[in-house]
This record gives structure tokens, C-alpha cells and sequence, in this order.
């Protein structure tokens, strides 16, 4: 009990720069807290005492202002960062090493009672602020979801969800969110999210890379013909408005869309 208990204070202080000591983690981290009070909640709830369960989740609530119902599984290792407002539902599973920031609701869609109704979270997954994840299905280990992100549907493994509804980038081999890999391989980001995982700015770029490449490759065909005009009798064959030099500014524009 006593190694979890440690376990629990040190994944804070891994995880969040501003944790000074110990100390401090014990006595100021809601957080913690909530992880505290939720086992004698689930406790309870799975040994027929589900009405003292959920008046310790109700304490809990009002206590550290986030609700957990006593029926959630949560892993080891789990951190609720700030975490104002974050609802677990009663089905959802929570994994080893997570890490869930403030306004995030892990809800359900169904209606049925002993139905699968709130998502499972696999190892290492970064839930970021007010990010809702509504359904009964799995976000796969090492997976980021992004501030203010709908997610209705299954996250690979690795992957990362943004957007309303959600659209999945796909991993990038041998990356993760989980803060314990070796810094070289993948530094933790703070609520889960660089720019480079913005679908749409990806997509812009990748017009933008498109654009000047024909641009270059029109402008290389006018050179040539130049060339060729050059050595015959007709100085006709080259318009006065060929584009013979590059023109487009691939550079300014990815400054706007964001590299």
C-alpha cells in the first residue's frame, strides 16, 4: 500500500514542473486527492456498500471538485492535473501512467444500466483540457487527445485525436506520450498536444509543398524551351509573360499556417 501511495506522489512529481516537494504534492495536488478517496469509494461499491461508495464519490466531488463514480477502474500512476470539472463515468477504465487535465468528461452514450457505457483508457494516454470521450470504447496505450477534442470513436494505439468530432492522425513509429521513455526518443508535451498534430495545418502544408513544386517544375519546362528557341531560326515560341523564374513563397505562407 505504502509503495503505491509513493508511487502515486512521484508520477506528480515527474509529470509537473511546478510540483516542488513532496510536501507540497501531499497537501495541495485535488488530484491526488481524488485518486486518495476514490479506492475506499470503489471499495465499497464492489463489496454491496454502493450507497457509502458513492456518498465518499460525493464527499470527493465537493472536496476536489472532480467526479469519479466509485464503479471506474483506475490504474496506477494516474495523474488528474488541475482537473476542475473532469467527470469518469461508472464503466470507464483508466490505465496505468495516464494523465487527465481539467474539463475532461470520460461519458457515456447509452442509456442500458450493465451496459459498457464510458470509454477504456489503455497505458500512457493524455487526455488534454475539456476533451470529451463519449462511448464505450478503447483509446489505445500511448494515444493523445487534444484540448477540446470530441472523441466518439476508437484511438489507435500511438495516435492522436483533435478536432470536432475528433479526426485521428495516425502514430509515428516509436512515439508515444508516456513521461517515462527516454527524453531522446519522446519528450512528455504538456496537455498532449504539439503543432505538428494539427490535421489541417498538415494538410496546408502539404498544398503549399505542391504548389511550389509545379511552380518549379513549369518554370524548369519554360527554361528549356528558352534553350531550344535559342538554337533555331523561330524566337517566337517563348511567351512574353512565361514565368521563367520561381515566384511562389512557399516559405512565407507555411510561416502563416504554422510549422
Amino acid at each position: 500500500m505504502f509503495a503505491r501511495l509513493r508511487s502515486d506522489i512521484q508520477c506528480i512529481l515527474d509529470r509537473d514542473p511546478a510540483a516542488r516537494s513532496t510536501w507540497e504534492v501531499i497537501t495541495c495536488y485535488p488530484g491526488l486527492h481524488a485518486i486518495w478517496l476514490h479506492r475506499p469509494a470503489h471499495w465499497c461499491w464492489h463489496h454491496g456498500l454502493k450507497w457509502l461508495g458513492r456518498f465518499i464519490s460525493h464527499f470527493a466531488r465537493w472536496f476536489t471538485g472532480i467526479e469519479i463514480h466509485p464503479g471506474a477502474k483506475i490504474g496506477e500512476r494516474v495523474f488528474f492535473d488541475h482537473a476542475m470539472g473532469v467527470v469518469v463515468g461508472e464503466t470507464a477504465e483508466i490505465g496505468d501512467g495516464c494523465t487527465i487535465y481539467q474539463g475532461v468528461t470520460l461519458g457515456g452514450t447509452s442509456l442500458y444500466k450493465g451496459a459498457k457505457r464510458h470509454p477504456t483508457l489503455g497505458k500512457d494516454v493524455v487526455v488534454s483540457a475539456g476533451a470529451k470521450v463519449l462511448g464505450g470504447f478503447e483509446v489505445g496505450d500511448g494515444a493523445k487527445i487534444g484540448s477540446n477534442a470530441v472523441v466518439i470513436k476508437p484511438v489507435p494505439a500511438g495516435a492522436t485525436a483533435v478536432g470536432i468530432p475528433a479526426r485521428i492522425i495516425p502514430s509515428k513509429e516509436g512515439q508515444s506520450a508516456d513521461v517515462t521513455e527516454p527524453q531522446q526518443a519522446r519528450k512528455f508535451t504538456a496537455y498532449g498536444i504539439t503543432q505538428e498534430d494539427d490535421p489541417l495545418s498538415q494538410a496546408m502544408r502539404g498544398l503549399i509543398d505542391s504548389a511550389s513544386s509545379q511552380e518549379h517544375q513549369i518554370a524548369l519546362l519554360w527554361q528549356a524551351i528558352e534553350k531550344l528557341s535559342s538554337n533555331s531560326q523561330n524566337k517566337d515560341c517563348v511567351p512574353c509573360d512565361a514565368a521563367l523564374k520561381e515566384q511562389f513563397e512557399a516559405g512565407k505562407l507555411n510561416e502563416l499556417v504554422g510549422k
